[in-house]
């Protein structure tokens, strides 16, 4: 497209996330640098319609973007935007210190969702590939006991489980030493809910008073390689989206993951309605990969409204994702 066109559509898109409007050619034309008639701007309008970037809600009203034209803006057209030196040193002394990886990404998550006001998914590959290095059941109170299963790669997890009555010592010494025998070094991407099943045949007369004992190693097994959501309030309180489309969205996680695992590309833009998977109408995620080692190793999902200040955001995002490499890369190397 010639310089001008460009230009125009960068002005419809900017003055659309500004205002949630449909722009007029008049407001285009007063908005443009170079002086040009109120016709031709309308005649341009009017190509970049019919090539699929912009789109008129009603014959008498002006233009707004399409999926295509938020594309080719942030891709091509938006000014890169640079954080400023003193924010870079107070997102860094935001996310501070972690023991762990887990950690690590889960903070610069929650840092990002308040940053920006949207909702961030993340997703960690990391402990597909580590290995169970300890299982322990510690009793804490009265038929109260906490499953603690500690992986290779320092993350903890654990899972508070109520029982019926009291463990005897024998029971218990039992079943933490089976659980130690079949589990430790075990990876922790095999620990499916069939693999814990002929675990449960194994145990025999034990099985029903340890029932949510084992009930408790399936949810640390089912939460191993999920997605976890920092900001989901940010989407609720949104004026722009429906909220029962963001309960949905929030509730299928598995679709999330499948959204955030399918990304390739160092920036990948997705809108609602235009991935099966992705239910919130009128909203855009931006999907960012980070790496440990040079090896991808996760995913940050910004999830908006479809209108958010991308020149904004974006940097914000860009950084997080950096930050997150650099620092699980340099404690692998510690």
């Amino acid at each position: 497209m010639e310089e001008r066109k460009i230009e125009i559509l960068r002005l419809v898109i900017d003055e659309y996330i500004r205002t949630g409007e449909p722009v007029s050619s008049k407001a285009v034309t007063e908005l443009l640098k170079s002086k040009v008639s109120p016709a031709t701007v309308r005649n341009d309008m009017n190509v970049l319609e019919h090539l699929g970037y912009l789109e008129q809600p009603h014959t008498s009203s002006g233009r707004m973007p399409t999926f295509a034209g938020f594309r080719l803006y942030i891709e091509k057209i938006m000014p890169q935007l640079q954080l400023p030196k003193e924010e870079i040193e107070r997102l860094n002394e935001a996310i501070g210190n972690h023991p762990t990886e887990e950690s690590i990404i889960h903070n610069a998550a929650t840092a990002l969702a308040e940053v920006t006001k949207c909702a961030v998914a993340v997703t960690n590959l990391a402990p597909r590939f580590s290995l169970i290095s300890k299982v322990e059941i510690v009793p804490t109170g009265k038929r109260l006991y906490v499953i603690l299963l500690i992986t290779s790669d320092g993350d903890i997890k654990n899972k508070a489980c109520r029982l019926e009555f009291d463990l005897t010592n024998e029971q218990l010494e039992s079943f933490e030493t089976y659980m130690r025998e079949n589990l430790e070094g075990f990876p922790l991407e095999n620990l499916t809910d069939e693999h814990i099943e002929k675990l449960v045949v194994s145990l025999g007369t034990y099985i029903t008073a340890l029932t949510p004992l084992v009930q408790g190693l399936k949810d640390i097994s089912n939460a191993k390689s999920g997605v976890h959501l920092k900001g989901e309030k940010n989407l609720l309180t949104s004026e722009e989206l429906d909220t029962h489309q963001v309960v949905k969205f929030i509730e299928e996680k598995d679709t999330i993951a499948k959204i955030l695992d399918e990304t390739f590309s160092d920036l990948r833009v997705i809108f609602g309605k235009e991935n099966d998977g992705f239910v919130i109408g009128n909203s855009s995620m931006l999907v960012s990969k980070y790496k440990k080692d040079g090896k991808v190793a996760g995913s940050l999902g910004l999830v908006g409204p479809m209108r958010i200040d991308y020149q904004k955001v974006i940097p914000y995002l860009k950084f997080y994702t950096d930050k997150i490499t650099d620092l699980i890369t340099e404690q692998e190397d510690n």
